[in-house]
């Protein structure tokens, strides 16, 4: 026989501690303005925005169904809930940036490559 289960009480249960990661209203203003010029340009296609309990991700692709994501832009929560936010920012899984704020992470995105003649 099944055992009957309350939702309530299983999300109760699978909730870590400390409040979710989320951009703010600004931050993710700064995403869009960002991404929507690359967008003009031709360079990306496809965003996602991902929340973790300890972290928010905003991921950018070149194609629609390519994996994994050219550059994933993530604001990451202190330990313990702690105040102290950095961001990072990975193309695949190398690392390009780590910073205390988001302007000085996306810089690093915004440099766009020049071909050499």
């Amino acid at each position: 026989m099944a055992d009957l289960l309350w939702f309530e009480t299983y999300r109760r249960s699978k909730r870590r501690k400390g409040k979710p990661t989320f951009f703010s209203r600004a931050e993710l203003n700064s995403l869009l303005s960002m991404y929507s010029q690359r967008v003009a340009s031709g360079d990306w296609k496809d965003y996602a925005i991902d929340h973790h309990s300890d972290a928010a991700v905003f991921s950018v692709f070149r194609h629609t169904h390519e994996r994994p994501p050219l550059y994933s832009i993530a604001k990451q929560s202190g330990p313990g809930g702690n105040k102290s936010t950095e961001y990072l920012v990975f193309s695949g899984l190398q690392r390009l940036a780590r910073a205390q704020n988001l302007g000085e992470a996306l810089k690093v995105v915004e440099k766009k490559l020049h071909p050499v003649s």
